[in-house]
C-alpha cells in the first residue's frame, strides 16, 4: 500500500487506521472481491434505477420469510427480486448502456404495516441500518453484487433514508408538543408489523417516551404526522405518513447514522448514495453527515477516501416540481446543495435530483404544454445552481406514474433524448426500456404486474432506442458536449406544442465542440423558424442521431439563421461544424437566399380574427405559407402578386389565453423563413354552465351500493371528506374550456406535486358533431349517466394528469392518451381546483356550445384505489369489490 493512500487514513485514530489499512491489504488482489474502485467522473455516468424486489428473483428460498409478507402476484407485498437477481442481470443493465446501478435501500425492514395492508418490500421502512433485509439475501450476496459490478466497469449506488425509521408508533387525538407520553400510541403486540416491536439497532431502538431516559435521549422527535408541508417545522421534526422521525439534530443520531451508513461503504464497496426526503432533514446536517472529522464515526466522504474513493458521490431526494416560469422549489433544492442556496454558500450535498426539470419533461412531452416551459426550466436550471451536471435527471420513478400512463410512445422517446442531450445524470428507472406503464411492476414472470411473462428483452424498441442514446450521451470518450457542454436555447414554441431547439457548447483542450437538438413536441409537423444560432453562416451541421434515423445534413443559413421543417414528434441531433474558408460558395441556394418580410402588426393585442400584410421576394420558387405558432398543418396558403406582396387573415378562433405569446411567419419548403412577429389575443371567459352539489352526499353516487360508501379508516381522510364534490362551473371561450371544481375541503397530506391529494377527479367530456363516443367509465367499473358518450376523458389528481380520446377505450383500458392536457391551478382557501383544457385538446373547434360534461371523484395511487365491504386504511368501503368507483358525481353539465 502506497504512503499516500496510508495518508487518506490519518484523520482516523492511530489504531483505526491501522486496523482499516491492514483489512484493505491483507490478502492478495487476485482472492479479495473488487469492493473498492477510484471513483469516476460523475458527470460522465448513467444511473439505472431498480426497486430491487421487483427485478429479478435470483435465489426463490429467501422470497419467504413466513410473516404472511410474501404473496407473489400482489402489488402491496413482497415479490422475490434479490442481490442475486442483479448480478444474475447485470449483462442487461450495461447493456442498455447504463454505467452505474442504482438499488432501493437493502437495510433490514419493517416487513408489514401496523394494520397489515402494506408491506416494506421497498427497502423504506427501516428497521435496523447496519444488517441486510433477508429477502435480498445476505451481506455476502451484496458483495458480490459490488463486486461483479465493478469487475464490468460499473458503480453501485445504494438509496439510504436518515430521515425516519419504520412505522413503529404513532401518535392520536390530543397531541401536544410539551408532552411526549400525551396521545402516543405503539402498535404492540406487534404481530401485524413483523419482524420486530421496535427497531433492533441502538439507539434507534429507544422509542418509547414513557419511559423517562428515552424520552431525554431524544433519538425521535416525539410528533404527530404532516398536516402542512409549508409549515417548515412540521416538515423538519413531524412524521411523514406515518414513518418515525429522527431527530437529526441531535448529535448521538447523526453520529449512529454516520457509522450506520458509512459501514456499507467499507464492507461493501458502495460508489454513491442517493438520500431518500433529503427535504425532511435540515440542510445543515449533510455537511456534518458528509465531512464531520469525528475519529470514531467520521463522515462519509472520509470514509470514502480511505477506500480510495476521492470522488464519492451523494444526491438527494426533494420532491419540489415548480409551475410554469415558476422557480420557487427549483431554489428550494439548492439549499440542499449549497448553504443558504446561494452563490459561495458552503457546499452541502453534491448533487439533488432535479424535479423541476423532471416536470417540464412530462408537461412538454407527455401534457402537451408549450416548451417553451421547458425552455424556461432549462436556462433557470443553469442559472440556479453551480452545478446542474451533477444534479441526476429523469422522466419517471418508483414515486409517481410512469410517463406511458399518461403519455405516448413517441413523447417518451423525445423524454429520454432530451434527458440524455442536457447538463445532468440521466437515470433510467428500470422497465421504461421494456415499455412499462406501472410504476413497481416486476420484471420477472412471477412477480405483480409482469404478465406472467419475463421482460428482458434486448431486442426491445425501447431498449434499443436508450442504448443508441446512451451512446451519443457518451461519445468516442466516454464523454461528450452532452455530458459536459452548457445548454444555449435557440427557440422554444410558446403557445402550443411545437419546435424547440437548444445548442450543447463545450470547450476542453482543443477546438470546441458543438451540437444542436431540435424536437417538435407536436403530433403534427411544425416549423423552425429563422432562429438565430449564433454560429458563422456555413456552419455545417452533420447529423449525429435522430428517432427516426439520421438527419441529413444542413448548413447554417445568412447571419447565422436556420430554418427547418420537422415532422411529427420528431427528435433530432447534428454535430455542428465549422464553415470553410469557401463556405460562402459551398453553401446551398437556400442559405444564400433573401427571406420574406412581414409588415409590423398595428397592435399585438388583438381581440378576434386581423389581417396580415407581408412580401416575398419576387420569382422565387415554392408554395408560400402563412404559419402560425409553427403548426405546418394548419398552414394557410398565400396567393403573393407579380411583386411578392400578400395580405392574409389570421384565424383567432382556438386562441384563448391572453398571457401566450403567438408568432406568425412566412415560409415555403426550400426557403428561408421570415422572421416572426408576436401578438397576442385578449378573449374574454364566459360562463357556460354551473351546477350546485349537495354537501355530505359523497357517499356513492352510481351502483346499488351508493349511498353506502364510506371513506378509508386512515385519519388524513377522516372529517375532511375531500371527495364531496360542491359545485362545478364551466367557462369556455372559443373552443377552450375551464371547470372549476369546489370541494369541502383540499388537502395536502402527501405533498402532491399537484397541490392537493386524497381525490382524483375523473371528467368525461362529449362533444358535439364528433360522432360515436364511449360509454365505458375505464377502471371505475360503472356506467355513464344520461345517455352520455364521451370524446374526451380527463384524469387529474395530486400526482397524476392525463387525458384520453375515447378511441381504443375499454374496462380496462383508458383510451388514447392526447395532449395538450389540462393546466391546473390550486385554490386552497377556496378548496377549488380549476382546470383549464385549451381548444386544440378539444378538437380545435371555435365553440363548445352543445358539449356535455361530467365530473366524478375517487382517489388514485398508480391506479384507482379499492373498494371492499369494509374500509381499510387505504381501501374504500361499504360496497363489494367490482362496484362502481364513484365516491360523488355532479350532474350532467351541458354548455351554452
Amino acid at each position: 500500500m502506497s504512503t499516500g493512500f496510508v495518508a487518506k487514513l490519518q484523520f482516523l485514530s492511530p489504531a483505526a487506521g491501522a486496523v482499516l489499512a491492514l483489512a484493505l491489504a491483507v490478502a492478495p488482489a487476485a482472492a479479495q472481491p473488487r469492493l473498492h474502485v477510484p471513483s469516476p467522473d460523475w458527470r460522465d455516468q448513467i444511473l439505472f434505477f431498480v426497486m430491487t424486489d421487483r427485478f429479478a428473483d435470483g435465489d426463490p428460498a429467501n422470497n419467504d420469510q413466513g410473516a404472511g409478507e410474501y404473496r407473489p402476484g400482489e402489488r402491496s407485498r413482497y415479490q422475490g427480486g434479490d442481490f442475486k437477481g442483479l448480478v444474475d442481470r447485470l449483462d442487461y443493465i450495461r447493456g442498455l448502456g447504463a454505467t452505474a446501478l442504482w438499488i432501493t435501500p437493502p437495510v433490514a425492514n419493517q416487513w408489514l404495516s401496523p394494520d397489515g395492508s402494506y408491506s416494506g418490500y421497498h427497502g423504506y421502512w427501516a428497521q435496523h441500518f447496519k444488517q441486510v433485509d433477508p429477502h435480498l439475501g445476505t451481506l455476502a450476496d451484496y458483495q458480490r453484487l459490488s463486486d461483479a459490478l465493478h469487475r464490468q466497469g460499473l458503480y453501485l449506488v445504494q438509496d439510504i433514508v436518515v430521515n425516519h425509521t419504520g412505522n413503529f408508533f404513532s401518535y392520536g387525538a390530543g397531541w401536544r408538543a410539551d408532552d411526549a407520553q400525551r396521545a402516543w400510541r405503539a402498535f404492540q403486540p406487534h404481530a401485524g408489523s413483523p419482524p420486530v416491536p421496535r427497531p433492533s439497532q441502538p439507539p434507534f431502538d429507544q422509542n418509547d417516551p414513557r419511559d423517562p431516559a428515552q424520552r431525554a435521549a431524544g433519538i425521535y422527535h416525539w410528533t404527530p404526522d404532516i398536516a402542512d408541508y409549508t409549515n417548515a417545522v412540521q416538515e423538519a421534526t413531524f412524521q411523514m405518513s406515518g414513518l418515525d422521525d429522527l431527530n437529526t439534530e441531535n448529535p448521538v443520531v447523526r453520529r449512529a447514522l454516520r457509522e450506520s451508513f458509512g459501514y456499507w461503504v467499507r464492507e461493501v464497496g458502495v460508489d454513491a448514495f442517493r438520500v431518500d426526503t433529503a427535504f425532511y432533514v435540515p440542510p445543515d446536517f449533510f455537511d456534518d453527515f458528509l465531512r464531520s472529522r469525528d475519529a470514531a464515526a467520521p463522515g462519509i466522504e472520509h470514509v470514502a477516501r480511505a477506500t480510495g474513493r476521492e470522488r464519492f458521490f451523494t444526491f438527494g431526494e426533494g420532491f419540489g416540481i415548480d409551475k410554469p416560469f415558476r422557480d420557487e422549489q427549483a431554489k428550494k433544492i439548492d439549499r440542499w446543495l449549497r448553504e443558504g442556496g446561494r452563490p459561495g454558500g458552503r457546499p452541502l450535498m453534491p448533487g439533488m435530483l432535479n424535479f423541476p426539470l423532471y416536470g417540464a419533461f412530462g408537461d412538454a412531452f407527455a401534457r402537451g404544454r408549450p416548451p417553451a416551459e421547458l425552455a424556461h426550466r432549462i436556462r433557470q436550471t443553469m442559472a440556479l445552481h453551480a452545478e446542474p451536471h451533477r444534479m441526476p435527471t429523469f422522466v419517471d420513478n418508483h414515486d409517481v406514474d410512469r410517463f406511458l400512463k399518461g403519455g405516448t410512445l413517441p413523447g417518451l422517446r423525445q423524454a429520454l433524448l432530451a434527458m440524455m442531450t442536457l447538463p445532468g445524470i440521466p437515470v433510467l428507472y428500470y422497465g421504461t426500456e421494456q415499455g412499462f406503464t406501472e410504476p413497481r411492476a416486476s420484471m420477472f414472470a412471477a412477480g405483480w404486474g409482469s404478465g406472467g411473462r419475463d421482460h428482458y428483452d434486448t431486442q426491445a424498441p425501447l431498449y434499443r432506442d436508450i442504448a443508441a442514446m446512451a451512446a451519443l450521451r457518451r461519445g468516442s470518450q466516454g464523454r461528450s458536449v452532452f455530458t459536459r457542454g452548457v445548454p444555449r436555447v435557440l427557440h422554444a414554441e410558446a403557445a402550443a406544442p411545437g419546435a424547440v431547439a437548444w445548442a450543447m457548447e463545450h470547450r476542453e483542450g482543443g477546438a470546441p465542440q458543438r451540437a444542436l437538438v431540435v424536437l417538435n413536441t407536436a403530433d403534427q409537423p411544425a416549423l423552425l423558424p429563422a432562429v438565430r444560432t449564433g454560429w458563422a453562416a456555413g456552419t455545417v451541421l452533420v447529423g449525429a442521431y435522430g428517432l427516426d434515423g439520421t438527419p441529413a445534413r444542413h448548413v447554417v443559413g445568412a447571419g447565422g439563421r436556420l430554418t427547418l421543417a420537422l415532422a411529427a414528434r420528431s427528435g433530432q441531433v447534428w454535430h455542428a461544424v465549422a464553415p470553410r474558408a469557401d463556405a460562402a460558395s459551398a453553401a446551398p441556394p437556400t442559405s444564400r437566399q433573401a427571406a420574406p418580410q412581414l409588415r409590423a402588426l398595428p397592435s399585438t393585442r388583438v381581440r378576434g380574427d386581423f389581417a396580415v400584410q407581408g412580401q416575398v421576394p419576387a420569382g422565387a420558387a415554392g408554395a408560400w405559407r402563412l404559419v402560425v405558432d409553427g403548426d405546418l398543418a394548419r398552414a394557410t396558403p398565400l396567393q403573393p402578386d407579380a411583386q411578392g406582396r400578400f395580405r392574409a387573415t389570421v384565424d383567432t378562433g382556438a386562441m384563448a389565453d391572453p398571457t401566450v405569446a403567438h408568432q406568425l411567419t412566412v415560409w415555403a419548403e426550400g426557403q428561408p423563413a421570415a422572421a416572426p412577429l408576436a401578438f397576442r389575443v385578449d378573449r374574454p371567459w364566459a360562463l357556460a354552465a354551473r351546477a350546485d352539489d349537495p354537501a355530505g352526499d359523497d357517499t356513492g353516487a352510481l351502483g346499488p351500493h351508493a349511498g353506502r360508501y364510506v371513506y378509508p379508516t386512515d385519519p388524513s381522510w377522516g372529517p375532511n371528506r375531500q371527495m364531496d364534490l360542491r359545485a362545478v362551473s364551466a367557462f369556455a371561450a372559443g373552443g377552450a374550456l375551464r371547470l372549476e371544481l369546489g370541494t369541502q375541503r383540499l388537502t395536502t397530506s402527501w405533498n402532491p406535486a399537484n397541490g392537493f391529494d386524497h381525490v382524483l377527479f375523473t371528467v368525461f367530456i362529449e362533444l358535439p358533431d364528433e360522432g360515436p363516443g364511449s360509454a365505458l367509465m375505464p377502471l371505475q367499473d360503472g356506467a355513464l349517466p344520461d345517455g352520455l358518450t364521451w370524446h374526451r376523458r380527463l384524469r387529474v389528481g395530486g400526482w397524476s394528469n392525463a387525458l384520453f380520446a375515447h378511441e381504443g377505450a375499454s374496462a380496462t383500458h383508458e383510451g388514447r392518451p392526447i395532449a395538450p392536457g389540462a393546466a391546473v391551478q390550486v385554490d386552497t382557501a377556496r378548496h377549488t381546483v380549476t382546470l383549464t383544457l385549451p381548444a386544440a385538446a378539444l378538437g380545435g373547434r371555435r365553440s363548445l356550445a352543445g358539449a356535455r360534461v361530467w365530473v366524478t371523484t375517487w382517489d388514485y395511487d398508480a391506479g384507482y384505489r379499492s373498494v371492499a365491504p369494509e374500509a381499510g386504511a387505504h381501501t374504500m368501503g361499504g360496497a363489494p369489490l367490482g362496484a362502481p368507483k364513484v365516491m360523488d358525481a355532479s350532474p350532467v353539465l351541458r354548455l351554452r
